[in-house]
């Protein structure tokens, strides 16, 4: 297997399964951390979850309603927050190097998307 590298306007996401320790990246055009493979699953499992939630909330929520959702595992806290069709996505990583980034609502489609063809898992 080889390394995977997907980017678009102000994001990336990749995989590289022969690193030793960081075997994810996730980042935008200005940043970017390395994540373990538990990292990047929990990453990638928790956007998604965030994404149905949002999705699932469109009928339940007048057009002009903002809503904030986060989502947690022991590795990774995550939020977006916006309307159902176009919210920004946070991340804040709990363990070890304990930093954080997010993307802006237009970047997180494009993210979702690549994320499900990352599919290494």
């Amino acid at each position: 297997m080889q390394k995977i590298v997907k980017s678009g306007s102000g994001w990336r996401i990749g995989w590289n399964p022969a690193a030793s320790e960081y075997q994810g990246l996730i980042g935008s055009e200005d940043w970017a951390i390395e994540l373990t493979a538990p990292e990047l699953e929990d990453f990638c499992r928790l956007a998604k979850q965030l994404a149905t939630t949002m999705e699932t909330m469109a009928d339940e929520l007048m057009d002009e309603e903002r809503i904030t959702c986060e989502a947690e595992s022991d590795r990774l806290w995550l939020e977006v927050e916006g309307y159902p069709h176009t919210y920004s996505l946070r991340f804040i990583l709990n363990s070890g190097r304990q930093c954080e980034g997010g993307w802006p609502p237009p970047v997180v489609p494009e993210l979702l998307e690549a994320m499900e063809r990352l599919k290494v898992f």
